[in-house]
Parts: C-alpha cells; sequence; structure tokens
C-alpha cells in the first residue's frame, strides 16, 4: 500500500527518488517556508520529513493526525516535540552519525582559518594594501589544545582529525565521566569540570543539544574564562552561546577569535553587533551539509523512513 511522505526542506535527488518508487512523495524545498500550505497537507501524511527550519510541534504536531514518522535530516531534535511525536505514535527519526565527519572538518578548518588570523585579508590584498608584518603572528594548529564540550560521536572524530594533525584534545561531557571507554580509545583526556578545560583549551569546540541546561551556556563570565587568545567554534545550536557577549570579547580583544555557524534566531537577520568584528567566521548553519554528507544524510532517513511505513 502506497503511504503519502512530505518533505518540507531540501533533501538529496536520489533518496527522494528512492521513496518515490515506493510511496507517493511532495517533494518541496520550500515547504517550510509556506506554513499555511504544510499544515494543509499535514493531515494527509503518514511521514514528514524535515532538517532543522520545521517546527514540529503545536498546531503542526496536531494536525499531523495519522503521521507514523518524522526524519529529521541531521541530528539535531530541538526543533521537534519529541515527546509529543512519541506519546502520538511517531518515530522520530534522526540522521545520527551521518555528518559528524562534515562538522568535524568544520572545526578543524575553522580553528585553522582563525589561529592563523588571515581569513578575511582578501580584500586588503587585493587593493595593494600587503598587510604582511600584521598578519605574520598568525599560530599553527600542531600543539595547540582542542577543548571538546560534549564528547559525543562527532566530538570524537573531531578529536581524531585534531590529534592526526598534532592538537592533543582535552573533553567535557556532563553526562560522561573518566570511567567511559571513549576517552582511553581516543587518547583524549576527561576534564572533571567545564572551567577545568577553559582554562587550559586553545581551541573550544561545543558539541553540545540545545536543552534548558545549555541555554546561555556560554554567556559574559563563561567566555572571559577562557585563555585570552583562544578560539571558539560553535557547530552545535544556536543559544548555547550569548552573541553579543561574544562580539563583545572579540572588539576587546579578550578573544582570539570565534565561528559560529549557528544562531538564536534562523536565519540571522541583519546583526550589528557582529560588523567589523575581528578575526570572526559566521557561516549559516552549514558545518554539517556537504554534498557527501547530504546524500548520507537523506540516504539513511529515506531507508529509515521507508522501515518505518512498511
Amino acid at each position: 500500500m502506497k503511504r503519502r511522505i512530505v518533505i518540507a526542506e531540501f533533501m538529496d535527488e536520489a533518496a527522494v527518488a528512492q521513496l518515490r518508487a515506493q510511496h507517493d512523495v511532495l517533494y518541496d524545498p520550500h515547504l517550510v517556508d509556506d506554513g499555511a500550505r504544510l499544515h494543509r497537507e499535514a493531515p494527509g501524511a503518514d511521514a514528514l520529513i524535515v532538517r532543522n527550519r520545521t517546527q514540529v510541534r503545536g498546531e503542526l504536531l496536531d494536525a499531523l493526525a495519522r503521521c507514523r514518522a518524522v526524519g529529521r535530516l541531521g541530528v539535531g531534535l530541538d526543533n521537534i516535540d519529541v515527546a509529543g511525536c512519541e506519546a502520538r505514535g511517531m518515530r522520530v527519526i534522526p540522521a545520527t552519525g551521518a555528518n559528524a565527519l562534515s562538522v568535524a572538518e568544520y572545526v578543524i578548518a575553522s580553528a585553522m582559518l582563525l589561529l592563523r588570523g588571515a581569513c578575511a585579508c582578501t580584500p586588503a590584498v587585493a587593493s595593494g594594501r600587503w598587510p604582511r608584518a600584521a598578519l605574520s603572528n598568525g599560530r599553527e594548529l600542531s600543539g595547540k589544545t582542542l577543548g571538546l564540550v560534549g564528547f559525543g560521536a562527532i566530538g570524537q572524530l573531531t578529536a581524531r582529525l585534531a590529534g592526526a594533525l598534532g592538537m592533543p584534545a582535552i573533553a567535557f561531557d556532563a553526562v560522561m565521566d573518566a570511567s567511559h571507554p571513549a576517552f582511553a580509545q581516543g587518547g583524549v583526556r576527561c576534564c572533571a569540570t567545564l572551567d577545568e578545560l577553559l582554562a587550559q583549551a586553545d581551541v573550544v569546540s561545543l558539541h553540545l543539544p540545545l536543552v534548558d541546561s545549555t541555554r546561555g551556556l556560554f554567556g559574559a563570565a563563561r567566555i572571559a574564562a577562557m585563555k585570552p587568545a583562544a578560539v571558539l567554534v560553535n557547530s552545535a545550536r544556536g543559544g548555547i552561546v550569548d552573541e553579543v557577549a561574544l562580539a563583545q570579547a572579540l572588539r576587546e580583544g579578550r578573544l582570539g577569535g570565534a565561528a559560529l555557524d549557528v544562531f538564536d534566531t534562523e536565519p540571522l537577520a541583519a546583526s550589528p553587533h557582529f560588523e567589523d568584528c575581528p578575526n570572526l567566521l559566521l557561516t549559516p548553519h552549514i558545518a554539517g551539509v556537504t554534498i557527501e554528507s547530504n546524500e548520507r544524510v537523506s540516504q539513511l532517513i529515506a531507508q529509515k523512513v521507508l522501515e518505518a511505513l512498511h
């Protein structure tokens, strides 16, 4: 029996074709931006596939009267009322692990750019200003310490990539103590507290979900506890970092650099506090999105949704 699958955000075309081969599929990557139409389509959906922008809660969740599965093209679930879905008999399916390499590479690449401090010099060089003296005090990644806040699959893979470049890693995870085998397997030292990690890390990378205990975790006080030349990379979730406090620390020279791929509100509106911030890299929530990771994520979710509808 053919089922109805609604896909509200972009998905790899080969995976969409795989779903279409067996079921009736509505695929519109812009459906997330047409709330009225999405709500009209919801009652007939046996499965809904989303990324991070579609809010599967409230009225939309109530409208999914016959839905059996919600596929998440990614791993974060803060846009989905998981408990509400499960109470209605819906299976929530994240793409666990499928974009880990993409995120880990983003962290390493961002750290390299920010430690070197030359990522925004193209206009100056092109205009003939030649800022060689000003940019000759960049730092190497090798020998620096990577601090991972959260040590799940992505954090563990990031540690392995860093280690291959001569960068040792330390980690803090509120739900993992030093006896967890992942630390020994990865050659990563477990910190007893977050403050212990911040006192030692040259690069701090966040790998946390957005929950009550992590919202605002990196506010002004915690940013001040970092080493003055340290670099902060947030590829996890917006809302964990106080964006205004971060920008102020960069302007005042109390932080060496920062890369933000996620924001409290997305898409990010015009943000004057970020304008002309030194050594700041902003990207539009693409750390986990590459050609290869999109194929892996999409194929995994397609397969799991097909199994759920079987």
